[in-house]
């Protein structure tokens, strides 16, 4: 164990990712152009601009006071950079500055700053969102914070349940939640809230209370998705949101940074300064390239349901879920269905209260009419036609999974071990094992609902498990859950394995969407939908064609970047239940989709090497077969 793996562990654990000075300096700035009322600016050059007109300019609070509140303040950092930016800012406001936290050690790091600085802060050592109740409404003009990120697991289920009722949350939380939720009651009318947290909360169901937060009580005016960009030490993917407590709706600015290719650079420009340009560039950063794009926000707000045509050829089933339309563009959904132990809930598809997609994405002219091609020539979504299943999650991967079987004593009956598909081993179009893994998976493979074997017929799985029984029961939510000690967490549907299926991994740089007809168990780290899901006989499996046809063309991934756009580091995309689902198809019955269908037929059946003319074929099919254009997005 290396001397900073204590530390990290306990920053983790309790969320705490300070914010570093840079950032912290950037989220000054941006949250003081948005502060109440307006006053006169001085830019960074010295020169005083006049007054600001509404919406727009630093402001500072009547009487020339500006009260500011850090919930989380941690070292002090943010409160300290906002401290520094008004004084270059606004020399004429007096800022009154206010500082909470739980850590104790973390205050005595933050006060000592302060004294040293000359910089006068009112700290609070407390659980902040047990105080808030003792504190006035409309205590501050602003509050500026980077909460901690602890998730429910962490939480543990009756903290998360006693947050979610105490603060009006829905679903699985973590603590930036509650830290947004307090927010617009201690605003003034007027105040801003500058919030920096993790990304993710701009597309996943997890992040619905933030998005209903800030469409509901507060206004967006300025998003930054800092994507890849590796500010922060630990493995955190950052957004900057800055809203104001106000009815209006303004136009939300939003701005992403990921990292690309080498292209050419803005000389002279830095990371901070071109996410304030008004136009999209590249700009490089610690020695990568990144591009900077600029465009507005879509909440999906106002989406009404467009109505899917179909003439039941890909079989008799109801449709579950069709494209919405948000203005010019689409935003779409799989309406909400009935849920089981055969998929991950907590990655179902992004929904609001009313139903709406609620995942937030860029708007820019040139997609929006792109997207809206796509959407006029959409039959259904991905999440209409078949259900999208997370692979089996044991919760003890090293008792169930291994590729030396033949070496265990007592080895398992062959009747209980079973082929495991990983993400390791799906390349686009085809599966080709990269190691012999298998699983061992207590249940009949006949059954069509989750039935663990009697494992009184099979002595020596018996005897192996065991000799694991310590771990095995040491999962008491699965016992808890009514469940044998010695089953996987999420099993799936058994006899479904038989059936051939569509595989692809959770976390992949492109689409790898594959079939697979061996029969083979699907691990956790990949998703699946099976052909029985689809249809039946030759419609099932040319509607599975289809579908691996659009998702590894180049119109399934600019589609995926600018409807979901959840991209990791190095490029990489999460291929989750919730995104997939929204992927578009085209009228399997058209002339066109049949070319993309009689296409990836040849890729998988007929041998057809899928090299660069095949591709460029089959994005070009797929491209006809939605009425639309090849294009080019960065």
């Amino acid at each position: 164990m290396t001397p900073g793996e204590p530390a990290a562990r306990d920053r983790k654990r309790h969320g705490r990712h300070y914010t570093p000075p840079a950032l912290a300096r950037f989220l000054a700035q941006r949250l003081l152009e948005h502060a109440p009322p307006p006053v006169d600016i001085r830019k960074p050059d010295g020169v005083v601009r006049g007054t600001a007109a509404p919406g727009a300019g630093v402001r500072a609070s009547s009487a020339g006071v500006l009260r500011v509140l850090d919930p989380a303040c941690g070292d002090g950092e943010l409160l300290l950079a906002l401290d520094q930016v008004a004084r270059e800012l606004v020399p004429g406001v007096r800022v009154e500055l206010v500082g909470y936290d739980l850590d104790a050690a973390g205050v005595a790091v933050a006060r000592e700053r302060a004294a040293a600085a000359g910089v006068a802060i009112e700290w609070h050592i407390g659980d902040f969102l047990t105080e808030s109740a003792g504190i006035a409404a409309g205590s501050f003009d602003a509050i500026i914070t980077n909460p901690p990120y602890v998730r429910t697991q962490q939480l543990g289920g009756p903290t998360a349940q006693l947050l979610s009722k105490q603060f009006g949350l829905q679903g699985r939380i973590d603590l930036t939640h509650p830290f947004v939720a307090v927010a617009p009651r201690l605003l003034r009318s007027g105040g801003v809230l500058g919030l920096l947290c993790a990304n993710r909360f701009l597309t996943t169901k997890a992040g619905a209370n933030i998005r209903s937060l800030l469409r509901t009580e507060l206004a967006p005016v300025e998003l930054y998705d800092l994507g890849d960009t590796k500010l922060f030490e630990a493995a955190v993917l950052p957004a900057v949101t800055i809203a104001t407590r106000t009815a209006a709706r303004a136009v939300c600015r939003y701005v992403s940074a990921y990292e690309v290719d080498a292209a050419e650079i803005v000389g002279g420009t830095d990371l901070f300064e071109a996410l304030a340009a008004e136009h999209s560039h590249c700009v490089e950063h610690s020695g990568r390239t990144f591009a900077v794009e600029v465009g507005t926000l879509a909440t999906g707000d106002q989406a009404v349901i467009r109505g899917a045509s179909g003439d039941g050829k890909t079989g008799d089933r109801a449709n579950r879920g069709d494209p919405v339309v948000s203005g010019p563009v689409v935003a779409w959904r799989v309406a909400a269905s009935g849920r089981d132990d055969d998929v991950d809930a907590a990655e179902s598809v992004a929904c609001d209260a009313d139903g709406h997609s609620g995942a937030w994405r860029m708007s820019r002219p040139e997609v929006d009419r792109w997207l809206a091609e796509v959407e006029a020539g959409t039959w259904r979504t991905f999440g209409a036609v078949g259900r999208i299943r997370v692979g089996i999650k044991t919760t003890a991967d090293r008792v169930f999974i291994s590729d030396r079987w033949a070496q265990v004593r007592p080895r398992p009956e062959g009747e209980l071990l079973f082929d495991l598909i990983t993400h390791q081993d799906v390349d686009p179009w085809r599966i080709s094992r990269a190691r012999d893994v298998q699983v061992l998976y207590p249940y009949d493979p006949a059954q069509p609902a989750r039935m663990p074997v009697d494992l009184r017929e099979f002595p020596r799985a018996a005897a192996y498990l065991e000799s694991h029984r310590e771990t095995l029961a040491g999962r008491k939510y699965l016992t808890d859950s009514g469940r044998e000690w010695f089953e996987i967490w999420v099993p799936q549907r058994p006899h479904l394995w038989r059936v051939p299926k569509v595989v692809f991994p959770d976390i992949s740089e492109r689409p790898r969407f594959a079939l697979d007809r061996s029969g083979a168990v699907v691990n956790g780290d990949c998703y699946w939908i099976s052909l029985a899901d689809l249809g039946v006989d030759g419609a099932a499996e040319r509607l599975a064609y289809l579908l691996m046809g659009v998702a590894n063309s180049a119109l399934g991934l600019r589609f995926y970047d600018a409807v979901c756009g959840n991209r990791l580091y190095s490029g990489r995309r999460r291929w989750i239940t919730q995104y997939v689902s929204r992927l578009p198809l085209p009228d399997p019955t058209t002339m066109r989709a049949g070319g993309v269908v009689e296409l990836v037929r040849e890729f998988i059946d007929d041998g057809r090497e899928p090299d660069a003319n095949s591709l460029r074929l089959l994005d070009e099919w797929v491209a006809a077969a939605f009425g639309t254009r090849m294009f080019e997005m960065r």
